[in-house]
Parts: structure tokens; C-alpha cells; sequence
């Protein structure tokens, strides 16, 4: 009896170069755990892990080619989210130094973990077939799992990390059945050949394919925080360490918004008549209950938790009108969000170690008097995030409006600009905190630990925190970033824009 030739898959090792960078990066930086020379080197090899990521992204801008047997798809939307995550990272690695739940987890540990839910990243922006959607989701989610979980001498962070393994575990399974659902429907794994087979009877000729569809929604809606299933988001952002909340709250959107981009933009563009509309619902509902869920709240991190239901919620009308136009406005917004958001982060993680308050909003009180380099960063993130003129926000604002416009989505353009003038309630309070309050005497002479969500450092605050490098380069320069890209777009256009041409023969 002879045996069938095995045919291996063909594998451009140049087009997987960025995975394999990340994966020889995680085994070195978790070996420098155990070898004693190399103990403290765990957030340089980290940064250089993800400089040469970084690199070998930009090395293959441009390539458009199915990757391992048409599994990856390498192209510029994957490279974009891919860029997105890595500078994300590297933010989060400086805003980790002296961080208590690094010491309490090990640092080779905690930065293994940060590189291996980037690599999940990187493969969940190219992944164009339901096992490495789904492989690559969980590669994505279980490292944060465990980093919300790090601080493990503060309840609110395992607390925090045991909510989002409940309910990304309940995301997972439910998008598992929804992946399988279509699966059973369109009898292909293959994004292309989900496309043709419920092309040929339509979503509605088969059940199972319309309840994948809304399964599969529903899972990915947790993932990236769309109301109604947001209810995770402000307690999880609130309890975990903030340097890893600043990674969640951009990181993981970018890569879980490039994979609902190609799944519904590629797989299911056939029927996208009969999704549209749901998805555009969500949207809207996302952006009135996250606004109106900030308003009333005092902790930053839990405001930001909500801000990022709504701004979650705009991101998502460039994918409802399904076009070219509505790809290039979501890659802009979340470039822009990822500035606007690390900024206030960066603040964020100072006040906490220079104060007593931890997180919450009389942390900045007096910030412009007491520290301008400091103030001025968190307010360019605010007026950002609301969409104020001369910010990146308000540019890809007005992409997303124009996008849908275009895609005959006016009213929910609509709800945007009515989004944008309720988060002014809150995004304008935190500005007034900083320069309209008078400056609070130092915390250290009268600490509060009874305070929600006090930072661990309570007792033993640094009064300079605020003027370290590591904390106040990652502001400054997101802040600037922001500025910059609002006055002068069209480097980030054109970035964007190149992702949208690299999914445009799709849609």
C-alpha cells in the first residue's frame, strides 16, 4: 500500500517574518527571567523584541499575498493594525517602569505576556480563515487575562482579571458557536469561500448561516466593548494595573476592529444588506450608553472605560457602510484614538504615584498650576477624544460622518455629532479639575486609602513621578502626535488610505 505525498504549504518566510520576530522575541525575554544577567533586561529586550516587529512591518508595506495556504492575509490593513499594537506596547513597556504588578509577576513574565498578546494581535489583523480568527482571538485574550491579574497584592486587580476571564470566556464560546454556525452554513473555513457559499442562497436561505452571523457579532461586541455587551469594561479598566488598561483600551480595538472588517467586509459582503442594519443599531445604542455612562463617573479609568464604549461605537459606523471610504476612516480614527488615549494614560499613571487619590478625578486638580507638562498632555486628550477642532480626533470624526454619508448612513452620522456634544459634559470636567480648581495641598500629608481604586502606590508615594522620562516622554509625545495629525492629516490620510487599498478588491 502506498501512501498519499504529503504537499507541505509553501511559506513566505519574508510575509511571516513579523511573527516570527515576536515569537523568538517572547521565548528570549521570558529565558532572561531565569538567567541572572539578564534579569533587568526585560523591557529593553521587549522594546527591541518590538523595534524589530516595527521594522519588519514597514520591510513588507505593501505586499499583498495569502500567507501558510491562504490562513494570513498579508497586506497593508493587517500592517497598519499591526504598527498600531507594537507602538501601543511600547508606550505600555515605559509606563510599566516601576510599576508594582511588574515586581509582583516577574518582569520577564509581565513582558512575555505583553508580547504574546501582541502577537495574537498581529495575527488576528491577518487572519482571513475561521481557526486563526478564532486561534488568534485567544492568543490575543489569555496573556491580558493574567496581566489584569498581576497586581496580585490589590483585590480590584485580581478582581478585575477574574470579571474578564468570565466574560471573555463567555465572548469566546459565544463566538465560537457563531464561527461554527457559519461554518455549518457555507461549508468553508475560508473567508472567500464563506463569501461564495452563502452567496450562491443568501443569508437568509439558511438558519444557520443568519445565526452564525449574529453569534459571531455578539462574541466580537464583547471583545471590543459595544453596548450592550459592555458591562465588563469600566470595572476591568478601573482594577487593572493602568499601564496594561492603556494596552487593552487601544490594542485590542484596533485588532479586533481589523478582523470584523474582514470578516464582514470579506466573508459576508455578499449579504451585507442584511447585517448592515443590526450593526449600524449597535452602533447608535454603543454611542448614547457610553456617553451617558460617563457623565457621573469620578475614577478616570472607569470614564475613559465608558468613553471607550462610545468612541467604540463610532469606530464602528466605518464598518457598517462596507466601502473602501469606511475602511480608510476606521484605520484613521483608531491611529488617532491610540494617540488621544495613551496621553491620557500616561497622565494617568503620574497622578497615581504622586498622590493618594489613585485614579480618581481629584488626582488632577490643579494639574495646570501644580504640573503644566503634565496638564497639558491630558487636556490635548480630552479635547481630543471630544472632537474639538485642531485635534486628530476631530478629523477622523469627520471622515467616519463623511463615510457614512456616503453610504446613505446620514442619521447615524447624526448620532455622532449628538455623541460628541454629550461627551463634552465630561471630557470639559476633567479639563475644568486641572485649570479652574484651585491646587490641592499634597496628598502624602493626608493619605486616603479608604478611596476606591487608590493606586498601590498610596504609601509610598513618589512626588516626581510626573517629571520621569519613562512617563512624561509617552504623553508628551502622544499629546503632540495628536496635535500634530488634527492640523496636519495627511500623513495619517494616506497611511490610512493604504489600508483601505489593501482590502478594496474584497469589498
Amino acid at each position: 500500500m502506498s501512501l498519499a505525498a504529503f504537499n507541505a504549504p509553501v511559506i513566505d518566510y519574508a510575509g511571516i517574518s513579523p511573527v516570527i520576530a515576536l515569537t523568538a522575541g517572547i521565548c528570549v525575554v521570558l529565558l532572561s527571567a531565569v538567567i541572572p544577567p539578564l534579569k533587568r533586561s526585560a523591557p529593553l529586550l521587549t522594546l527591541l523584541t518590538l523595534a524589530a516587529t516595527a521594522g519588519l512591518c514597514i520591510w513588507q508595506w505593501g505586499e499583498r499575498e495569502d500567507l501558510v495556504a491562504g490562513a494570513l492575509r498579508l497586506d497593508e490593513l493587517g500592517l497598519a493594525v499591526a504598527l498600531i499594537a507594537i507602538f501601543a506596547a511600547a508606550a505600555t513597556v515605559l509606563l510599566s517602569v516601576r510599576e508594582p504588578a511588574v515586581e509582583q509577576a516577574g518582569s520577564g513574565e509581565y513582558h512575555a505576556l505583553l508580547l504574546g498578546s501582541v502577537l495574537g494581535m498581529v495575527l488576528l489583523a491577518q487572519a482571513q480563515n475561521l481557526v486563526t480568527f478564532f486561534v488568534a482571538i485567544e492568543t490575543l485574550s489569555i496573556p491580558l487575562y493574567i496581566l489584569c491579574a498581576t497586581n496580585i497584592r490589590r483585590e480590584q486587580s485580581l478582581e478585575a482579571g477574574l470579571k474578564y476571564l468570565i466574560i471573555g470566556s463567555l465572548g469566546s464560546a459565544t463566538l465560537l458557536y457563531g464561527l461554527a454556525f457559519v461554518y455549518g452554513g457555507s461549508g468553508s473555513t475560508d473567508f472567500a469561500g464563506i463569501a461564495d457559499g452563502i452567496g450562491k442562497q443568501g443569508v437568509l436561505g439558511d438558519p444557520l448561516v443568519l445565526v452564525g452571523i449574529a453569534l459571531a457579532a455578539t462574541g466580537l461586541a464583547f471583545k471590543i466593548s459595544i453596548a450592550p455587551f459592555h458591562q465588563w469594561t469600566p470595572d476591568v479598566y478601573q482594577g487593572a494595573p493602568t499601564p496594561v488598561t492603556s494596552f487593552m483600551a487601544v490594542a485590542t480595538k484596533a485588532a479586533a476592529f481589523a478582523v470584523f472588517v474582514r470578516f464582514f467586509d470579506v466573508a459576508l459582503i455578499p449579504e451585507s444588506g442584511d447585517w448592515d442594519v443590526a450593526l449600524a443599531v449597535l452602533a447608535a445604542v454603543s454611542i448614547v450608553i457610553g456617553n451617558v455612562g460617563a457623565i457621573g463617573q469620578d475614577s478616570l479609568k472607569r470614564l475613559l472605560g465608558y468613553s471607550g464604549v462610545a468612541q467604540a461605537g463610532y469606530m464602528l459606523g466605518g464598518l457598517v457602510v462596507a466601502s473602501e471610504a469606511g475602511v480608510n476612516a476606521l484605520v484613521f480614527y483608531l491611529a488617532a484614538y491610540t494617540f488621544m488615549n495613551l496621553a491620557a494614560f500616561a497622565v494617568i499613571v503620574a497622578r497615581e504615584r504622586e498622590t493618594a487619590f489613585g485614579d480618581d478625578i481629584r488626582a488632577v486638580e490643579g494639574l495646570g498650576w501644580e504640573r503644566p507638562q503634565l496638564a497639558w498632555p491630558l487636556t490635548i486628550s480630552m479635547l481630543g477624544l471630544a472632537g474639538l477642532p485642531a485635534t486628530a480626533g476631530f478629523i477622523g470624526k469627520l471622515y467616519l460622518i463623511e463615510a457614512l454619508v456616503e453610504g446613505d448612513y446620514t442619521w447615524l452620522g447624526v448620532m455622532i455629532a449628538v455623541g460628541t456634544m454629550i461627551s463634552l459634559a465630561y471630557y470639559l470636567r476633567v479639563v475644568a479639575a486641572m485649570w479652574m480648581r484651585p491646587r490641592e495641598e499634597p496628598a502624602a500629608a493626608s493619605p486616603m486609602p479608604a478611596i476606591a481604586g487608590a493606586s498601590p502606590e498610596a504609601d509610598a508615594i513618589d512626588p516626581g513621578a510626573g517629571r520621569r522620562p519613562y512617563l512624561l516622554g509617552p504623553a508628551l509625545l502622544a499629546a503632540g502626535a495628536t496635535i500634530f495629525f488634527g492640523v496636519i492629516p495627511q500623513p495619517l490620510v494616506e497611511f490610512a488610505e493604504h489600508a483601505g487599498a489593501g482590502l478594496a478588491p474584497f469589498i
